[in-house]
């Protein structure tokens, strides 16, 4: 099966083995992640869809933030039902990220 819809975090490092913990238990409550694995030093983020809801696309950010992982892959969770505070930053959030990830 050719796997599409994936994020990748290079040179995973943690600090602690409770940090180490606490990232995958997060991870895994993200309802959008099909799976994840990792190989080497990258960590591999599997997505059942393009299109996360809001909720997850908020964690990603900041556990991509967090964690210093390259939020410009974000952006494969564009679309028309989220550009307006994922892109454009409006709304209740601020857009710290809309630099991060879309330059």
């Amino acid at each position: 099966m050719k796997r599409k819809n994936f994020l990748i975090w290079k040179n995973v490092r943690f600090y602690s083995d409770l940090e180490k913990k606490v990232f995958f238990e997060f991870i895994e409550k993200i309802k959008s992640i099909a799976e994840f694995e990792q190989e080497n030093k990258k960590l591999y983020l599997y997505f059942k869809s393009k299109r996360i809801p809001d909720k997850d696309l908020r964690a990603l950010i900041g556990l991509f933030d967090r964690f210093k992982i390259d939020m410009k892959q974000l952006k494969i969770f564009l679309n028309e039902r989220n550009k307006k505070w994922f892109k454009d930053g409006a709304g209740e959030y601020v857009g710290y990220w809309v630099k991060k990830v879309f330059g």
